[in-house]
Protein backbone atom coordinates (compact mmCIF):
# COMPACT_ATOMS: atom_id res chain seq x y z
CA UNK A 1 0.00 0.00 0.00
CA UNK A 2 1.44 3.42 -1.03
CA UNK A 3 1.15 6.43 1.38
CA UNK A 4 -2.34 7.65 -0.39
CA UNK A 5 -3.49 4.33 0.41
CA UNK A 6 -2.64 4.18 4.38
CA UNK A 7 -4.23 7.73 4.41
CA UNK A 8 -7.87 7.18 2.64
CA UNK A 9 -7.92 3.68 4.56
CA UNK A 10 -7.12 6.10 7.86
CA UNK A 11 -9.52 8.34 6.53
CA UNK A 12 -12.36 6.52 6.08
CA UNK A 13 -12.09 4.29 9.43
CA UNK A 14 -12.64 7.26 10.70
CA UNK A 15 -15.69 7.84 9.16
CA UNK A 16 -17.04 4.48 10.30
CA UNK A 17 -15.83 5.32 13.76
CA UNK A 18 -17.99 8.81 13.59
CA UNK A 19 -20.50 7.54 12.23
CA UNK A 20 -20.63 4.91 15.32
CA UNK A 21 -21.20 8.51 17.47
CA UNK A 22 -24.98 8.23 16.79
CA UNK A 23 -25.96 5.46 18.84
CA UNK A 24 -27.87 1.98 17.48
CA UNK A 25 -31.29 1.59 17.93
CA UNK A 26 -32.17 -1.67 19.81
CA UNK A 27 -34.88 -3.66 17.99
CA UNK A 28 -37.62 -6.00 19.96
CA UNK A 29 -36.25 -9.29 20.77
CA UNK A 30 -32.96 -8.68 18.76
CA UNK A 31 -29.57 -8.19 20.00
CA UNK A 32 -28.28 -6.61 16.69
CA UNK A 33 -29.01 -2.71 16.83
CA UNK A 34 -30.17 -0.94 13.63
CA UNK A 35 -26.89 1.34 13.75
CA UNK A 36 -25.47 3.53 10.79
CA UNK A 37 -21.93 2.35 10.46
CA UNK A 38 -22.64 -0.10 7.50
CA UNK A 39 -23.57 2.90 5.61
CA UNK A 40 -19.38 3.46 6.34
CA UNK A 41 -18.73 0.28 5.12
CA UNK A 42 -20.24 0.08 2.12
CA UNK A 43 -19.15 3.93 1.09
CA UNK A 44 -15.71 1.95 1.71
CA UNK A 45 -15.79 -0.25 -0.11
CA UNK A 46 -17.52 1.58 -3.04
CA UNK A 47 -15.05 4.66 -3.08
CA UNK A 48 -12.25 3.34 -2.36
CA UNK A 49 -12.34 -0.25 -4.16
CA UNK A 50 -12.21 -3.81 -2.44
CA UNK A 51 -8.68 -4.46 -1.19
CA UNK A 52 -9.11 -0.71 0.55
CA UNK A 53 -12.20 -0.87 1.52
CA UNK A 54 -11.88 -4.06 3.17
CA UNK A 55 -8.69 -2.95 4.89
CA UNK A 56 -10.80 -0.30 6.52
CA UNK A 57 -13.19 -2.51 7.73
CA UNK A 58 -9.72 -4.86 9.37
CA UNK A 59 -8.73 -1.96 10.57
CA UNK A 60 -11.86 -1.42 11.92
CA UNK A 61 -12.25 -5.19 13.75
CA UNK A 62 -8.54 -4.48 15.20
CA UNK A 63 -9.46 -1.20 17.03
CA UNK A 64 -12.39 -2.77 18.31
CA UNK A 65 -10.55 -6.03 19.50
CA UNK A 66 -7.94 -4.06 21.42
CA UNK A 67 -10.65 -2.35 23.55
CA UNK A 68 -11.09 1.06 21.94
CA UNK A 69 -14.71 2.34 21.99
CA UNK A 70 -15.77 2.59 18.21
CA UNK A 71 -18.84 0.89 18.01
CA UNK A 72 -21.82 2.43 18.45
CA UNK A 73 -22.93 3.23 21.50
CA UNK A 74 -19.42 3.16 22.77
CA UNK A 75 -18.65 -0.37 22.58
CA UNK A 76 -15.55 -2.02 22.13
CA UNK A 77 -12.66 -5.12 22.86
CA UNK A 78 -13.48 -8.67 22.48
CA UNK A 79 -16.33 -9.31 24.11
CA UNK A 80 -18.12 -7.42 21.42
CA UNK A 81 -15.97 -9.42 19.00
CA UNK A 82 -17.07 -12.68 20.75
CA UNK A 83 -21.14 -11.57 21.34
CA UNK A 84 -24.21 -11.74 19.33
CA UNK A 85 -23.37 -8.92 16.85
CA UNK A 86 -19.71 -10.76 16.45
CA UNK A 87 -20.59 -12.30 13.32
CA UNK A 88 -21.96 -8.86 11.32
CA UNK A 89 -18.88 -6.68 12.10
CA UNK A 90 -16.27 -9.50 10.66
CA UNK A 91 -18.39 -9.74 8.14
CA UNK A 92 -18.15 -6.07 7.08
CA UNK A 93 -14.76 -7.07 6.38
CA UNK A 94 -16.36 -9.16 3.50
CA UNK A 95 -19.12 -6.55 2.99
CA UNK A 96 -16.25 -3.88 1.84
CA UNK A 97 -14.58 -6.01 0.30
CA UNK A 98 -17.82 -7.41 -2.50
CA UNK A 99 -19.23 -3.94 -2.87
CA UNK A 100 -15.99 -2.51 -3.68
CA UNK A 101 -15.46 -5.55 -6.06
CA UNK A 102 -18.90 -5.26 -7.70
CA UNK A 103 -18.26 -1.50 -8.12
CA UNK A 104 -14.86 -1.72 -9.53
CA UNK A 105 -16.41 -3.99 -12.49
CA UNK A 106 -19.79 -2.17 -13.00
CA UNK A 107 -18.90 1.42 -12.41
CA UNK A 108 -15.64 2.65 -12.96
CA UNK A 109 -14.63 5.96 -12.06
CA UNK A 110 -16.88 8.52 -14.20
CA UNK A 111 -19.50 6.37 -14.51
CA UNK A 112 -23.09 7.91 -14.89
CA UNK A 113 -25.42 7.53 -11.82
CA UNK A 114 -27.57 5.12 -12.92
CA UNK A 115 -24.10 2.74 -13.33
CA UNK A 116 -23.06 3.94 -10.13
CA UNK A 117 -26.52 3.56 -8.63
CA UNK A 118 -26.13 -0.15 -10.43
CA UNK A 119 -22.86 -0.63 -9.34
CA UNK A 120 -22.62 0.42 -5.81
CA UNK A 121 -26.41 -1.06 -5.39
CA UNK A 122 -25.47 -4.79 -6.53
CA UNK A 123 -22.11 -4.63 -4.87
CA UNK A 124 -23.74 -3.59 -1.56
CA UNK A 125 -26.64 -6.25 -1.96
CA UNK A 126 -24.22 -8.69 -2.10
CA UNK A 127 -21.84 -7.99 0.12
CA UNK A 128 -23.54 -5.98 3.30
CA UNK A 129 -26.81 -7.48 3.07
CA UNK A 130 -26.24 -11.52 1.42
CA UNK A 131 -22.73 -11.66 3.05
CA UNK A 132 -23.30 -9.77 5.83
CA UNK A 133 -26.04 -11.40 7.24
CA UNK A 134 -24.97 -14.59 6.36
CA UNK A 135 -22.23 -14.35 8.48
CA UNK A 136 -24.00 -12.90 11.35
CA UNK A 137 -26.60 -15.11 11.62
CA UNK A 138 -24.15 -17.99 11.54
CA UNK A 139 -22.29 -16.75 14.41
CA UNK A 140 -25.49 -15.47 16.25
CA UNK A 141 -26.51 -19.17 15.57
CA UNK A 142 -23.30 -20.18 17.47
CA UNK A 143 -23.23 -18.15 20.43
CA UNK A 144 -26.50 -17.44 21.35
CA UNK A 145 -27.94 -19.87 23.71
CA UNK A 146 -30.88 -21.90 22.69
CA UNK A 147 -33.21 -21.00 25.40
CA UNK A 148 -36.16 -22.79 23.87
CA UNK A 149 -34.61 -26.00 22.17
CA UNK A 150 -35.30 -25.53 18.74
CA UNK A 151 -33.75 -27.29 16.27
CA UNK A 152 -30.93 -25.78 14.35
CA UNK A 153 -33.21 -25.71 11.11
CA UNK A 154 -35.85 -23.96 12.84
CA UNK A 155 -33.44 -20.91 15.16
CA UNK A 156 -31.92 -20.96 11.12
CA UNK A 157 -35.38 -19.82 9.68
CA UNK A 158 -36.28 -17.97 12.62
CA UNK A 159 -33.28 -15.63 13.25
CA UNK A 160 -33.37 -14.89 9.27
CA UNK A 161 -37.06 -13.80 9.29
CA UNK A 162 -36.02 -12.23 12.05
CA UNK A 163 -32.85 -9.59 10.73
CA UNK A 164 -35.72 -9.16 7.51
CA UNK A 165 -36.69 -6.19 9.56
CA UNK A 166 -33.02 -4.44 8.47
CA UNK A 167 -33.64 -4.63 5.14
CA UNK A 168 -35.24 -1.67 4.35
CA UNK A 169 -32.80 0.81 6.17
CA UNK A 170 -29.66 -1.13 4.81
CA UNK A 171 -31.31 -0.50 0.95
CA UNK A 172 -31.67 3.07 1.95
CA UNK A 173 -28.04 3.29 2.78
CA UNK A 174 -26.56 1.58 -0.07
CA UNK A 175 -29.05 4.24 -1.97
CA UNK A 176 -27.08 7.00 -0.46
CA UNK A 177 -23.94 5.23 -0.39
CA UNK A 178 -24.14 5.34 -4.39
CA UNK A 179 -25.62 8.50 -4.46
CA UNK A 180 -22.34 9.82 -2.12
CA UNK A 181 -20.11 7.47 -4.29
CA UNK A 182 -21.05 8.79 -7.49
CA UNK A 183 -21.32 13.42 -6.58
CA UNK A 184 -17.48 12.33 -4.96
CA UNK A 185 -16.31 10.61 -8.36
CA UNK A 186 -17.66 13.66 -10.08
CA UNK A 187 -15.68 16.46 -7.14
CA UNK A 188 -12.65 14.50 -6.29
CA UNK A 189 -12.26 11.10 -8.46
CA UNK A 190 -10.30 8.59 -6.73
CA UNK A 191 -9.20 5.54 -8.44
CA UNK A 192 -10.49 2.20 -7.09
CA UNK A 193 -8.00 -0.54 -5.48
Amino acid sequence: MTTRDLVLVALFTALVVALGVIPGIPVAALPVPIVLQNLGIVLAGAILGARRGAAVAMLLVILVAIGLPVLSGGRGGLGVLLGPTGGFIFGWILAAFVTGLVAERIAPAGSSLGRTLLGVGLGGILGAIVLDYAAGIAWLLAVAPNEAGLPLGERLVKTTLGMAVFIPGDLIKIALAAVVTHALSRAYPIPRR
